[in-house]
């Protein structure tokens, strides 16, 4: 078992633990929860003997293997299967004596050896890895590229991938599904519940983690508290040792009051009965959210517009895509105000090129495209965060979009997103990815949208910043569109769901539930073979002979379908030279920010253009990936068909 004993620890001269005190077993699932900065990652990093504590004990026995996922990948042309294949140290350990006993021609030690890999069952590891690999949503392709030529994101994945690899008796996981989508986060879910060791993992998803965790351990006041259960019984039982929450509740009750007296006055009404059902869904969505965090310091709004067009956006047959390629066919949507749809797919399918083309940044390839004449967007996806002007503070960013706008009233509107202080007035490149993340956010609501497009917009947030974020959206009278593997998020702010599968954009008649189970079909279907197959439908298939003629039209068929193949892999290599082409630069650009010389006055212009630079070349690295990854979706199912 994990026995802390008044453990105390500081950093930086704060206290981030005093005299605390937490006992776990084997086999528990333990989610560590609590504020940023309160000390979750450094409790991991005490657990892996990289940091000491100041007072106090942390034991566990001395033949547990521990696994960790790492935050960071350093630079390596190794490919993505052997990069994962090195989780497994003794694996690696057992491989190298045998390649030394090969070439001593010891054969006593290499049949011993052999023996040892058969024990561990190495025969099976590269198998095991593509398992771990395809399930974290990497194309079979993906396997053999240089670890080198993959975002951070990717990175992060394949620093995932190598620590399940590792057989361990403890597992340490330091937001796992951060950088995950849907699909990957449902087979990372299933993988950690059948894991037999014990885990701890820290996240801020709460539906991962009440899947996942059967105990909860809570960052509170510098001490570690226990709860037995899921996330969602820590919070009931949470609530019952505040009583502040008292306070949190009546101003729920004083909102659900509203809404029933607003429904009861206008619902007989045909010119109200279309809010009168918008707040009757809101009251809905809003007694599935668990008592409020009370002492959140998220507390926020998106302000509603002054005008409002009906329907706010609408697509008409469109084909959305690239000039040399198209992505989805006769897509037809119609937006209109308080429309609430969650975009659900198979990573790769469209999603984000749905979200890009409603934007207006992607061109439709053909069919039309229809704003209403008050349609104001507030668009988030991640490469937003690296184009913030990371030497301006969050206060400087709102000035810029309104000059006149009173400074006291925008210190006001960004305390609700968590600057307050020092914090308003503090440059972006302090900033973490939450913080940027929420700075993103409030620039968003400060334009007051009516139409929110929202890719993955909790990444990087934490489990207040969530909360607050779900609040803010259940109140939000516009209309909302979300990509995000957050189910709790999209169970609570959206009406309906829309697939996108197989270039096509349809309505999804079912719940998140349903959407897991449909996910396993694809899979279930390509591991459909001629073996599964009674033994006597085998032989006739094998006796049927083809006749010329269908022989003749068999190979026609193949050469048609290598040359509609040929463009797209002539693209992807392409696609291929100008990514690592980018990452070159990128490095070159980081080393040349990395230098003290830079940040001297005498060198502001040149830092000002580096930074432009590099936030330039990420954008369109990142881009370009998509693009890479949207081709090989097509490209492999071209192939299967």
């Amino acid at each position: 078992m994990i026995k802390i004993d008044k453990l105390s620890l500081q950093r930086g001269g704060v206290f981030l633990l005093e005299e605390a005190d937490l006992t776990l077993f084997p086999g528990q699932k333990v989610a560590i929860v609590g504020a940023n900065g309160a000390g979750k990652s450094s409790l991991f990093s005490l657990i892996l003997g990289q940091l000491a504590n100041d007072a106090g004990s942390i034991d566990l026995p001395s033949s547990w293997r521990i696994s960790h996922m790492a935050q960071e990948v350093s630079e390596t042309h190794r490919s993505a299967v052997d990069y994962v294949l090195d989780g497994d140290q003794k694996l690696r350990a057992i491989q190298s004596r045998l390649a030394e006993a090969e070439e001593s021609h010891n054969m006593d030690a290499i049949a011993k050896l052999h023996a040892e890999l058969d024990t561990i069952d190495g025969y099976q590891a590269s198998n095991r890895a593509e398992k771990l690999l395809h399930g974290l949503g990497f194309q079979q392709a993906d396997l053999s590229r240089p670890v080198s030529t993959f975002s951070g994101g990717w990175r992060i994945r394949l620093n995932l991938a190598q620590a399940l690899m590792s057989p361990a008796d403890l597992l340490l996981l330091d937001e796992p599904t951060n950088h995950l989508d849907l699909d990957a986060t449902l087979w990372l879910e299933k993988w950690l519940i059948e894991f037999t060791g014990t885990l701890l993992f820290i996240s801020h998803d709460r539906d991962f983690i009440d899947n996942v965790a059967n105990h909860i351990v809570h960052f509170e006041h510098k001490k570690l508290r226990l709860y037995s259960g899921s996330y969602s019984a820590f919070e009931r039982q949470r609530a019952e040792r505040l009583a502040q929450q008292q306070v949190a509740f009546e101003k729920q009750q004083q909102r659900i009051a509203e809404i029933g007296d607003f429904v009861r006055r206008f619902r007989a009404k045909a010119s109200k009965a279309k809010q009168a059902q918008s707040r009757l869904k809101e009251l809905e969505r809003m007694e599935q959210i668990a008592p409020a965090h009370v002492d959140s310091p998220f507390n926020f709004e998106f302000p509603e517009s002054e005008n409002l067009s009906s329907p706010l956006l609408v697509l008409k047959n469109a084909v959305l895509g690239y000039p040399e390629r198209s992505i989805l066919e006769q897509v037809k949507l119609s937006i209109l105000p308080g429309s609430r749809f969650g975009l659900l797919g198979h990573n790769g399918a469209g999603k984000s090129t749905l979200i890009k083309s409603l934007t207006g940044q992607l061109s439709l390839c053909a069919g039309e495209r229809h704003e209403g004449k008050h349609l104001s967007v507030g668009y988030f996806a991640q490469h937003q965060l690296e184009a913030l002007d990371m030497n301006a503070s969050p206060i400087l960013h709102v000035q810029r979009l309104s000059p006149d706008a009173r400074e006291q009233d925008i210190r006001n509107f960004l305390g609700g997103f968590g600057f307050q202080g020092d914090d308003a007035l503090s440059e972006v490149k302090r900033f973490s990815g939450g913080q940027k993340a929420r700075l993103a956010l409030a620039l968003i609501a400060w334009r007051k949208p009516n139409l929110l497009l929202l890719d993955e917009p909790t990444n990087h947030l934490d489990l207040e910043m969530r909360h607050a974020l779900t609040m803010a959206l259940q109140v939000f009278s516009g209309a909302v569109i979300i990509v995000s593997h957050d189910r709790h998020l999209l169970k609570n702010t959206v009406d309906q769901f829309l697939l996108v599968d197989q270039g096509r954009v349809s309505e999804f008649d079912g719940s998140l539930a349903e959407y897991e189970q449909w996910l396993l079909q694809p899979r279930k279907a390509a591991t459909t073979d001629t073996d599964s197959l009674p033994a006597s439908n085998n032989k006739q298939s094998a006796n049927n002979k083809q006749s010329a003629e269908e022989k003749k039209n068999q190979k026609r068929l193949e050469a048609e379908k290598r040359q509609r193949l040929s463009p797209l892999k002539k693209q992807l290599a392409k696609l291929e030279t100008k990514m690592s082409s980018l990452q070159v630069d990128l490095k070159q650009l980081e080393e040349t920010l990395s230098a003290p010389e830079i940040y001297e006055e005498a060198h502001k212009n040149k830092l000002k253009d580096t930074l432009e630079q590099q936030s330039n070349t990420q954008k369109e690295l990142d881009d370009i990936e998509t693009q890479w990854f949207e081709l090989s979706e097509e490209l492999e199912h071209l192939e299967a068909n």
